[in-house]
Order: structure tokens, then C-alpha cells, then sequence
């Protein structure tokens, strides 16, 4: 079994490497069912795993200039903020519901990220070099901190999305960004953690090596991948991951009751509709829709 979780471990650091996220929703799981931890005791070291993996993960980042260091510093400081409270916070949670409420956020997110056009049609505003507001770090910052101490994700999950589709970076500045907040704000959530939990520190240690080693293999292929196949990506691995927590979560009678299978019909359709309108709303750079590009090369 051993084998199976550091096999696993390395999963974590590539997807950290390449996505800039994704650590806990990975780790959290595999320490819950592959290493058979409970769950709090789980997010509190999936804490340390993501905060010292992404630290690593983060050279290779910086040395290729896709890291903005005002605005992750300030948003991770922020966001340690809401992240120690939120850990104190999750002592008093069953971990269930927070397992439930990690998952429901993640297929959240997803959403935003497949929604063809919301990432460019920021992005088109903004200079790939230019530094975040103040304002609007300090309130994400907040928000994405709270979740993080709450929940034992490291945040990229939601770093991302919000540096790329609220704040404009391309992706890949984004993803090198999220690992200097992720790695502020998971060491953070641990501290809160730490008043209520024990944790494995073999173990721990372990699943820490085998990710930083996945994390360095991640950030070499980062810059390589094209923005929009980077956003894809990101946004399906987290509908993966996020129902899959969702099913260990929920008991059985849920998943045969017919009023799910109704809603997660009605859920798709609305998800689908919802792409699609993006789809045809995204604008070339001069302002104009892919329609009318064409009729005007037509006519020309």
C-alpha cells in the first residue's frame, strides 16, 4: 500500500507544478482512503504536504519570470489571515461536512474555468506583466484564506481562478503565483490545525518527498502548455476530483434516489447552456465576435 501512496504523492506535485493547484484535493483523498487517516487528521497534513511541495515548486517558477511577487505576497498574506481563523474554526466542523462542502466549492470553480471566453476576455485587459489591484487581492485574499483553513485545501483551486478570471493574468503567470499564496496560506491553516490535531510526521515526511519530486517534474512542462489547454485542463481535473470526494461523501441512498440522478441532469443542462453562452460571447481582440469577424472578412 505503501508504494500506491507514494506513487499517489508524486500525482500531487505534478499537478501542483503544472496546474498551481490541486495538491489537496488530490492528497486529501489519498491520505483518507489509500492511507486510511480520518479526515481532520488528513487536512492537517495535506496542509504540509502542499506548503512545503509548492515552496519547491515555486523556484523553477520564478527563475522563469511567471511569478508576480507583490501581488502573491499580498495576497497570501491576507489570505493567512482568514486561513489560521478557518483552521481554528474546522475544530468545531464534523469533517464530513467539510469533505462535502471542499467538493461542492471545487465543481464550483470548475465551472467558471470550462466557461469558454470568461479567462480571455479578461486577460485581453490586462498586461501579462501587471500587478493586481491592492483592493481586490485583499478581499480575495480573504475569502480564498477562509475556505483554505476550513476546508485543508492549499487554495489553488480558487488562487487560480482568481488571478486568471477576476484578475486578468494569463495562466501561466497564474499558476506560478498561486504557489507562493498556496504555500503562505497552507502553512497558516496548519497552525490552526495543529491545536486539535496529531500528525504522522513519518508519513507526512514521505508523502512530501515523493510530491516535491512530482512538483519539479510539473514546472518544467508549465510553461510549455498553451494557455486556454491550461485553463481546460485545470477547470476537468477538478470536476474529476471534485466528484469523486462527493461520492465517498454521500451514502448510498442518495446516489439512488431519484430525485439526484434529476438534479444532476438539471445541473448539467444549466452547466452545458451556461458554456455555450460563454462560447458564443467571446470576443476577438478588437472587440468584435467571432461572427462578425467572419461576415467582415467575407465582405473584404
Amino acid at each position: 500500500m505503501i508504494t500506491v501512496v507514494l506513487a499517489a504523492s508524486v500525482l500531487i506535485g505534478v499537478s501542483l507544478g503544472i496546474l498551481g493547484g490541486g495538491g489537496s484535493i488530490l492528497t486529501v483523498p489519498i491520505l483518507v482512503y489509500l492511507a486510511g487517516q480520518n479526515s481532520k487528521e488528513a487536512i492537517a497534513t495535506s496542509l504540509f504536504v502542499v506548503g512545503v511541495t509548492s515552496l519547491v515548486g515555486l523556484i523553477p517558477h520564478a527563475r522563469a519570470h511567471r511569478v508576480r511577487w507583490r501581488t502573491g505576497l499580498i495576497f497570501g498574506a491576507v489570505s493567512m489571515v482568514g486561513a489560521y481563523g478557518g483552521g481554528r474554526l474546522a475544530e468545531y466542523i464534523p469533517g464530513t461536512v467539510l469533505l462535502v462542502a471542499f467538493a461542492l466549492m471545487m465543481l464550483a470553480t470548475a465551472a467558471a474555468m470550462l466557461r469558454k471566453g470568461a479567462g480571455r476576455k479578461k486577460a485581453g485587459h490586462k498586461a501579462a506583466h501587471a500587478e493586481l489591484p491592492v483592493k481586490l487581492v485583499v478581499v480575495e485574499g480573504l475569502v480564498v484564506g477562509a475556505v483554505t483553513g476550513l476546508v485543508g485545501s492549499g487554495g489553488g483551486f480558487l488562487v487560480v481562478p482568481a488571478l486568471a478570471l477576476l484578475g486578468g493574468l494569463p495562466m501561466s503567470i497564474a499558476v506560478g503565483t498561486s504557489l507562493l499564496v498556496i504555500a503562505m496560506k497552507s502553512f497558516s491553516g496548519l497552525a490552526g490545525h495543529l491545536a486539535g490535531v496529531q500528525i504522522d510526521w513519518g508519513l507526512a515526511l514521505t508523502v512530501t518527498a515523493a510530491a516535491v519530486v512530482g512538483s519539479l517534474i510539473g514546472s518544467r512542462f508549465a510553461g510549455r502548455i498553451p494557455q486556454d489547454t491550461l485553463r481546460k485542463a485545470f477547470g476537468w481535473f477538478v470536476v474529476v476530483m471534485g466528484v469523486f470526494v462527493l461520492s465517498q461523501q454521500l451514502p448510498a441512498a442518495v446516489w439512488t434516489s431519484p430525485l439526484t440522478w434529476i438534479g444532476a441532469a438539471l445541473t448539467a443542462t444549466v452547466a452545458v447552456a451556461w458554456t455555450l453562452t460563454g462560447s458564443r460571447r467571446t470576443r476577438t481582440a478588437d472587440g468584435t465576435t467571432p461572427e462578425k469577424t467572419r461576415h467582415l472578412s467575407l465582405r473584404s
